[in-house]
């Protein structure tokens, strides 16, 4: 089940494409995913997003109007940005979402569809999906300390209750208890000052460890992407996907090169990270490289981006550029 680092993910990707932007409509391919009907979910369509956060393990798109949809992915529900008004996968597709600048999908792997969608209204109406827990990645040592010993549990337990500590789940409790160097089955109330230290320590760094020292400086968790690659959903290089500042100039401008360009695995913005140049110069001068270069120098250009591409992947400093 996608947890708290997961979700954090997906949602800076998510502020990157959607923020700011219309929400056309919403397709159902099963009409089980949406398990709230007051307010009606054509009630979302034509709307701007106006934030996103969490909520526990669910993500949560605000709209206007105080309305605010909510995806449960659950264990097996996965998101995936394709180009705007891409067909709802055949058999594990769940749902669309058509926003101004593409469209979101919503995938169920297996037989078991437990994925879910609610669209709410109001602040009340959201916290009631809440079980309560507090934010390991916001409260200070004492919190924590206190959120577990409430009531005495083993640690594996505390760590997955979500009324307890909100959006960690099994996967990322046994990573966490790993670190910190403490059993599962140990009691909350029996731990010492030090080894209390020790899970606090553990937690949020743990989080994102294996993001940090593994997946992020090598760019291994962009390999998935090449599946999109070959389906032509974006390019091996491009520019980065559009935040909604760049597609509102755009379209003041008159100009609307992601129906035309696709974005790209990589591009100059992943290649020029720390250099102090702005991500959205860099995309605009890849833009501007596809409309004067020559075919063969644009192959040249695109070569030397993935050359350097290679290099910041071999030297695994991905994370820092």
């Amino acid at each position: 089940m996608p947890e708290l680092p997961d979700i954090t993910v997906y949602l800076e990707a998510l502020d990157a494409r959607v923020l700011g932007v219309t929400l056309e409509r919403v397709r159902l391919a099963s009409p089980f995913v949406l398990r709230s009907f007051d307010p009606s979910i054509s009630e979302a369509h034509g709307r701007a997003v106006t934030g996103l956060r969490r909520v526990g393990k669910r993500i949560v798109i605000a709209l206007e109007g105080d309305l605010y949809l909510v995806i449960h992915l659950m264990i097996a529900g996965r998101l995936h940005w394709k180009a705007g008004g891409a067909k709802v996968p055949g058999k594990v597709g769940l749902a669309a979402f058509d926003f101004s600048t593409g469209t979101l999908t919503l995938t169920e792997a297996g037989t078991k569809r437990r994925a879910a969608i609610h669209l709410v209204r109001g602040e009340a109406a959201l916290h009631a999906l809440d079980a309560g827990g507090i934010d390991p990645l916001a409260c200070d040592a004492e919190q924590f300390s206190a959120a577990i010993t409430w009531e005495n549990h083993t640690l594996k337990r505390a760590l997955t209750d979500p009324h307890i500590l909100s959006g960690i789940g099994n996967a990322y409790s046994d990573e966490i208890l790993h670190r910190a160097r403490l059993s599962p089955v140990r009691q909350t109330r029996a731990l010492s000052d030090g080894e209390h230290a020790r899970l606090y320590e553990a937690d949020p760094a743990n989080l994102t460890w294996a993001g940090r020292k593994l997946l992020k400086p090598w760019y291994l968790d962009e390999l998935p992407q090449l599946l999109n690659v070959l389906r032509g959903d974006i390019s091996l290089v491009g520019p980065r996907p559009w935040p909604p500042e760049m597609v509102r100039r755009q379209v003041a401008e008159g100009l609307d090169y992601r129906n035309r360009i696709l974005a790209g695995l990589t591009g100059p913005a992943q290649v020029t990270k720390g250099e102090g140049i702005a991500y959205e110069d860099l995309d605009s001068r890849y833009l501007q490289c596809r409309s004067t270069l020559s075919s063969w120098a644009l192959v040249r250009y695109d070569l030397r981006i993935l050359w350097r591409t290679a290099v910041v992947i071999a030297r695994g400093e991905g994370l820092n550029y």
